[in-house]
C-alpha cells in the first residue's frame, strides 16, 4: 500500500508541476519554479521527469500565447513587437522571463514568425531556466 501511495503522490506531483508550468506560461500568473522546487524536495528521484514535464508544460503554454498572438488582427499594436521583429525567433530564448516572456510570445505570434523555430527557441530557453532552478 505504501508503494502505491508513493507512486500516486509522485504522479500527482508531476501532474501538478505540468499544469502549473503550462498555466504559468500563458497570460495567467503562476509560480511553476516553486512547484518544481517542491516536487524535487519531496521526490529527488524525479529530477529528469520533473525537468522535462516542467519544460514541456511551460513550452506548451508559450505556444498557446504564441497562437493567441497569431489570431490577433494585424491592426493591433503590441508592446514587444519591435524587439521581436529585430531579433526574430531567437528572442524567444527569453520567453521564460516573468511578464516580458508572455509579451515576446504574443508578439512573435502576431508577427507570424516561423512556429517551429519559435517552438525550438522557446523550449531551449525554458529548459535552461528549469535546469538552473532544478540544479540549485
Amino acid at each position: 500500500m505504501e508503494t502505491f501511495t508513493h507512486w500516486l503522490d509522485s504522479d500527482l506531483s508531476l501532474w501538478g508541476l505540468f499544469m502549473s508550468s503550462l498555466l504559468g506560461a500563458t497570460l495567467l500568473p503562476g509560480g511553476s519554479e516553486l512547484v518544481l522546487t517542491g516536487v524535487l524536495k519531496l521526490h529527488p528521484e524525479l529530477f529528469w521527469p520533473a525537468l522535462l514535464l516542467g519544460t514541456l508544460g511551460n513550452t506548451l503554454g508559450g505556444i498557446i500565447t504564441f497562437g493567441m498572438g497569431w489570431l490577433l488582427p494585424m491592426t493591433q499594436q503590441l508592446k514587444h513587437v519591435d524587439k521581436v521583429r529585430g531579433y526574430g525567433t531567437p528572442s524567444l530564448l527569453f520567453a521564460w522571463l516573468p511578464l516580458v516572456g508572455d509579451g515576446l510570445c504574443l508578439a512573435a505570434g502576431w508577427l507570424r514568425l516561423n512556429p517551429l523555430a519559435a517552438l525550438g527557441f522557446m523550449a531551449a530557453g525554458k529548459f535552461a531556466r528549469y535546469a538552473l532552478v532544478a540544479a540549485a
